[in-house]
């Protein structure tokens, strides 16, 4: 029976190529499912064989490790030469998304809001 190795939900493009990668190199059969079409699933990979659970689980957890070192790396890097994104950038590339977000934020506020205020006057 297979079992699930990876849910692809948030799941960028090149960490599953590098796990895709990763078992191909190893020889452990694996499949795809993709994501649905009404996006309730997001797809996963899912070890045909499991024999092979313990070696791929294994493999998985040395791979987040150096790919979490790399990561944490490549933003205390972005951060000492002040080219890692904060609010600022954000605001100044997009400042239409930005100000479209904050108004969402106040108005699901005011809708959860609003049940008290009508309750207490």
């Amino acid at each position: 029976m297979a079992k699930l190795l990876l849910n692809l939900r948030g799941v960028l493009e090149d960490e599953a190529d590098d796990v895709r990668a990763m078992l191909d190199r190893a020889r452990i059969e694996y499949y795809e499912t993709p994501p649905s079409i009404w996006g309730i699933s997001a797809g996963g990979i899912y070890v045909k064989d499991n024999s092979d659970v313990p070696e791929a689980k294994r493999l998985m957890a040395q791979y987040q490790s150096q790919r979490r070192a790399r990561v944490r790396a490549e933003q205390e890097a972005a951060m000492r030469d002040g080219t890692a994104e904060t609010f600022g950038t954000v605001l100044r590339n997009e400042p239409v998304r930005v100000v479209l977000t904050i108004i969402a934020i106040a108005f699901l506020l005011g809708l959860v809001a609003l049940p008290a205020v009508l309750l207490r006057g």
